[in-house]
């Protein structure tokens, strides 16, 4: 190197370099130098610039900082050696060639460097110097990477670095406008493929309770079957256990579940408040130069990211789930209401019409006024009817519905549905049919006598209204088990099942999951048309719940009749002619 051949060099002197420095970078890039920087007799550097000062994270305002004199990022090694080269350069006024090699951060350089005295004016001694050289090697501490490296490695691992830093955020603004789990791990997963050139990258969501990863996200070279819905067994795969348990980032060789070959495998779990929520799983070249700890660190990084966006991605699912369930809700009341306020009416206006007939004189006939009093009485059993359930729905909703659980016959209690339900049938001309199994004592439940009573009522007057043709049968089975079935408080012998079957009208099988919701209904022209609150099933099925039972629907379609089945504890095991075990 001829420092000689640029005068704009030669002619910077002590006394104006102050004036200089500020623009001393564009001046000394002219020289094509890779490294120039200006030191003085101290070796304080007063002008710094390298080509690749980016590349091994050096702060080039910090080097030149006056106050706070921070050399450590880079330093020769020897500095005594390399400060009495500096001062006879300064001395003798003769520039010298050397090499030096320098600490630089977590890596050892070994420079080429021209020491140049900067001509100080006539009778004054030198007092800085410019040096130009360039970089001949570079070692790295083994400690920063994971596996070993070749010298000529080092730059390109530096720039690579660089370039995940900037696909980490970019992922982060990418992933950062979406709230849709399902794209996000798919944007995701392209992005990481496409940027990093692997051939293949899968993204699976976890679930501590399971036992299975689901590939639900994937991105693969043209010549790689997918592996998208894949179930991965956890248990058969360390690696990924080791990475969900510590959160790190885990680099392993191993046989690929796609085909027999191995890969080099980054394992790298992603999680919100320090739970693992998810994995991320790239298949590296073998060619793949060595990830450095920073490297490792910005993999870590990228499993917080996605997994803080997953989370909040879940987190606003569930709320929009939530406010359109409260919307649901609260259109199925106002339906509700309008349908209630419609059953309150029907009943409510025959009661004033009938006794309107009977004030106004409209009514002579002994036989003819009990007729309308008959009538405005059953309007007003109906109307009571209506307002009990609203009543036990306000109650089974505010958790304070009572019941007295006692020992009941269960001839007694067939014996008063009958009683009340076979003439409504037979209005229909609808056949009435009620079997009890054969045993040498009477069958004994524990219930609430008339809260059960209101639950045979409820579907067996459901099972009538919705019933043209055919009949209604009751029946009811023993359901005797080897043990004894604990429920809260007591132990029971067994349970009564009781089926309630008709050949009516029936429900299709996508609707029937509507028939225990609150305030739904499965078809509001059916309501209309055979009339009702649509809370009937409901109560039942809190009614018969809270006696420690089940409530069960089956329908095969519209038009196929329907059976509803419920339980009931027995009081005491009978003596039976024949047992059914389940």
């Amino acid at each position: 190197m001829n420092i000689t051949a640029n005068n704009q060099v030669t002619n910077l002197r002590p006394q104006n370099l102050e004036s200089v420095i500020p623009n001393a970078n564009d001046i000394l890039l002219t020289l094509g130098a890779e490294l120039v920087y200006i030191q003085d007799s101290s070796g304080r550097y007063l002008v710094f610039s390298w080509q690749h000062s980016e590349f091994f994270d050096l702060d080039t305002e910090k080097i030149v900082d006056q106050v706070s004199q921070d050399r450590g990022k880079f330093t020769p090694v020897d500095k005594v050696a390399y400060l009495e080269k500096l001062h006879q350069v300064l001395t003798s006024l003769v520039p010298q060639r050397l090499q030096c090699k320098f600490q630089c951060s977590q890596h050892l350089l070994e420079l080429e460097l021209t020491m140049t005295p900067l001509m100080p004016q006539l009778g004054e001694a030198a007092t800085t110097v410019l040096v130009m050289g360039r970089l001949l090697s570079a070692a790295v501490n083994q400690t920063e990477l994971y596996g070993e490296v070749t010298i000529p490695t080092l730059l390109e691992l530096t720039w690579r670095s660089q370039q995940h830093q900037k696909l980490l955020n970019q992922l982060t603004r990418d992933i950062r406008r979406t709230l849709d789990p399902k794209i996000i791990w798919q944007q995701t997963a392209d992005s990481l493929g496409k940027a990093l050139n692997i051939a293949h990258c899968i993204i699976c969501p976890y679930q501590p309770q399971k036992p299975t990863l689901k590939v639900i996200a994937e991105y693969h070279h043209p010549g790689i079957k997918s592996v998208l819905g894949l179930e991965i067994e956890l248990s058969s795969e360390p690696a990924m256990i080791q990475a969900l348990t510590t959160l790190e980032p885990l680099l392993i060789e191993t046989p690929s579940y796609i085909n027999d070959q191995h890969y080099k495998m980054l394992v790298v779990a992603t999680y919100y408040r320090k739970q693992a929520n998810g994995l991320i799983v790239l298949n590296l070249n073998h060619k793949c130069l060595p990830l450095t700890k920073a490297e490792l660190e910005l993999a870590k990084e990228v499993g917080d990211q996605l997994g803080t966006a997953f989370a909040h991605a879940n987190i606003y699912q569930e709320l929009e789930t939530a406010r359109q369930k409260a919307e649901e809700a609260s259109r199925l009341k106002s339906q509700f209401l309008a349908n209630v306020s419609h059953e309150i009416r029907t009943p409510l206006n025959g009661m004033i019409g009938f006794i309107k007939l009977i004030l106004d004189g409209m009514v002579d006939e002994p036989e003819e006024m009990n007729s309308c009093l008959e009538e405005a009485y059953q309007s007003s059993l109906h109307l009571l009817n209506i307002l009990n359930d609203i009543l036990d729905t306000a109650k089974i909703e505010a958790g304070k519905m009572e019941l007295n659980c006692v020992p009941v016959q269960l001839k007694d209690l067939f014996t008063q549905v009958e009683n009340f339900m076979r003439p409504q049938a037979e209005m229909k001309n609808l056949s009435f049919q009620i079997n009890i199994p054969a045993t040498s004592d009477p069958i004994i439940i524990q219930a609430d006598y008339q809260r059960l009573l209101q639950v045979m009522l409820n579907l067996v007057g459901n099972a009538i209204k919705f019933t043209n043709e055919g009949g209604i049968t009751i029946s009811a089975d023993l359901v005797i088990r080897r043990g004894r079935t604990r429920l809260p408080l007591q132990q029971i012998p067994g349970m009564l099942r009781v089926r309630v079957m008709d050949t009516g009208i029936g429900v299709s099988l996508d609707k029937q999951d509507k028939l225990f919701q609150l305030f739904s209904q499965v078809d509001g022209s059916r309501t209309r048309h055979y009339g009702g609150t649509g809370l009937g099933l409901t109560i039942s099925q809190k009614l018969v719940e809270s006696m420690g039972g089940e409530v069960h629907f089956f329908s095969l379609g519209e038009g196929l009749g329907s059976t509803v089945t419920f339980t009931v504890p027995l009081y005491q095991k009978p003596v039976i002619h024949s047992v059914q075990e389940d």
